[in-house]
């Protein structure tokens, strides 16, 4: 495999997204703007002070939903192509363009929830009796009395949505393009480094020299952005307090959780639990990885490492699409067939290229056919990762086509489970298939180190950091670049004990992700997990009734709080057992990897 890094218009185009299905082109795309433009001044023009009664307030929100809904198409087409490769400047500025005109299209609407917010809440009620699909949202606005502000502060924090998400992009930009990783050298042999590269490919190489020296050179080169990334990580931080603190928030923790529906218990225990009894599980598995590697230290570079490198098999887009068919059969034929139009529609982009930004997303526009970024290296993590993106994509469009746009989109608590239930359905395939021993192993190690270390560990362990940078910034305390990797090295060291020994860079994995800049979002992965790890149980137990409630769960979208929604898959969250439930079902599966392992060494 070359590691050669392409520019992005070297690349086929059956590896890219087709971004046809949103506009065929941009002069199609500044239309629909002007077109957008347009339908908002009527909408001032009709609705503004004269939501009076239900009719008026149905007839809104359906000529609201219908703007958002032109708007999103055209805000996804402006920044997919950012996403794909962010030194693009033609793409960049587009993007930046169309920012700023839905920042201003959001000024001109906010009128619109701050008086709806601000009617009878008995018209509300009778607002969703009559039109149940809009209940949903009816639900969220009544909650949202207590913290809206006055329409023209609303107003102005809409105009300010550019500059209230610099952050992010100021991050963004720092990694994807400011960040020169170069190359490294082993054994005579130089090898190029990106990021994308480091995070897909040398993470998991089996050369122990290559894979730490690619570490070592990746953290040396981020070291020396550190203080820019924490300046603009303060900066995150400090909006979010302050917006919480406008809106009548004591602690920002539960300004972060208000929109997610779920409270600071279910938020903290989803952390200290699995920082208490899960890491003794990874404790004992990483440990296991290090005598079957032959390693005398394992260090943080070696984490990510195959069990068994010799069953770690290439798999190509085309072989993708038959485990797509195989591993997802279990849902049925309709939803097989709903998730195989991806490759004729084209909605992933598998290529590797310059400028691309690492990691892995489903981005769904409401009446549209999701897209998803990836970078495709031919490794079974790949595949892994397609089915964790299409995941989203197939609750994304039933929850789509089942409700409202105002009601569609679930609880952030929940947005995980059907992602990694996806991952779990591919090992289970990939398990049945296996004929001996050494294959079943793999196979479960697979199943630990990439469906649930990502999510059970790595996200785990940014949720356990964040939540202390937290609490400084709710305590009133500031923080830089060495207060940051003072934190996450003592996460990492709770976590991981003697098992792991922590070289120099380990403390800058803070640098590495952009999940701190959409507030509590890291926790939600594990939550998920536990959700999709029961219901998977559930369905190997109980079969077709468990594959019709996970189908009827997809469905839902907003409809409920997460507590009600996961009912729906059999799953109840207000107690502590699916999670319990879930480290002792991973507890069993380390300690059968351990049996295969002397097994297969007595063979």
């Amino acid at each position: 495999m070359t590691q050669k890094m392409r520019k992005r218009n070297e690349v086929e185009e059956e590896m890219k997204w087709d971004l046809a299905a949103l506009f065929q082109n941009k002069a199609e795309s500044n239309q629909a703007l002007e077109e957008v433009r347009q339908d908002i001044e009527k909408f001032n023009e009709k609705y503004n002070n004269d939501l009076k009664d239900v009719s008026s307030i149905l007839s809104a929100i359906k000529d609201y939903e219908k703007i958002l809904q032109a708007a999103g198409r055209i805000s996804q087409y402006s920044y997919l192509p950012v996403s794909a490769d962010i030194t693009d400047t033609e793409a960049m500025n587009y993007s930046r363009t169309i920012q700023n005109e839905i920042a201003k299209m959001s000024a001109s609407l906010s009128f619109f929830e701050s008086q709806l917010t601000a009617a009878n809440e008995t018209v509300l009620d009778q607002v969703a009796e009559e039109e149940p699909l809009f209940a949903a949202y009816i639900r969220k606005i009544k909650k949202r009395k207590n913290m809206q502000l006055d329409p023209a502060v609303e107003k102005a924090l809409a105009q300010l949505g550019p500059v209230l998400n610099a952050p992010q992009a100021i991050y963004e930009q720092a990694r994807s393009t400011d960040m020169d990783f170069g190359t490294f050298v082993v054994d005579g042999e130089e090898y190029p480094l990106s990021y994308v590269l480091y995070e897909d490919y040398y993470m998991y190489h089996p050369d122990m020299n290559i894979r730490r020296s690619a570490f070592k050179k990746l953290s040396e080169v981020m070291s020396q952005y550190q203080n820019v990334v924490a300046t603009a990580y303060y900066t995150q931080l400090q909006k979010e307090k302050t917006i919480a603190s406008m809106r009548g928030f004591d602690s920002i923790f539960d300004y972060l959780l208000e929109n997610q529906e779920v409270d600071q218990e279910l938020y903290h225990r989803q952390i200290d639990l699995l920082m208490k009894d899960f890491a003794p599980v990874m404790r004992k598995f990483i440990t296991h990885v290090k005598e079957e590697n032959g390693l005398d230290q394992m260090y943080y570079a070696d984490l990510k490492i195959d069990l068994d490198s010799d069953y770690s098999p290439t798999v190509t887009i085309d072989e993708s699409k038959e485990l797509v068919k195989e591993a997802l059969a279990p849902l049925g034929e309709d939803y097989v067939a709903l998730i195989l139009r991806s490759y004729p529609e084209r909605w992933v982009d598998f290529s590797q290229n310059i400028g691309k930004r690492s990691g892995a997303f489903c981005s769904t526009a409401y009446g549209n056919h999701p897209y998803i970024l990836m970078s495709w290296a031919g490794q079974l993590s790949d595949a892994y990762t397609l089915f964790h993106e299409l995941g989203h994509a197939g609750q994304g469009i039933l929850s789509n086509e089942n409700n409202s746009m105002l009601g569609a989109r679930p609880s952030l608590y929940t947005i995980e489970a059907p992602s990694t239930f996806h991952e779990l359905l591919l090992t289970n395939y990939l398990k049945e298939k296996s004929n001996d021993a050494r294959m079943e192993r793999s196979v479960i190690s697979k199943m630990i180190s990439k469906t649930y270390f990502h999510n059970f560990v790595t996200h785990l362990l940014e949720a356990a950091y964040q939540r202390e940078v937290y609490r400084l910034v709710d305590a009133g305390q500031s923080f830089d670049a060495a207060k940051l990797s003072e934190l996450k090295r003592s996460v990492l060291e709770e976590f991981w004990g003697d098992s792991v020994e922590l070289e120099e860079g380990a403390e800058l994995t803070w640098m590495r992700q952009i999940h701190y800049y959409m507030g509590l979002y890291s926790y939600t992965y594990s939550a998920g997990l536990t959700i999709a790890t029961q219901a998977f149980l559930k369905m190997k137990e109980e079969g077709q009734p468990a594959v019709d409630g996970w189908l009827e769960f997809l469905k839902l979208g907003g409809r409920h709080i997460p507590a009600e929604a996961t009912i729906v898959a059999g799953v109840d969250i207000t107690t502590e057992k699916p999670l319990q439930d879930t480290i002792q079902y991973l507890d069993e599966s380390v300690n059968q990897i351990i049996a295969l392992s002397k097994e297969i060494s007595h063979e």
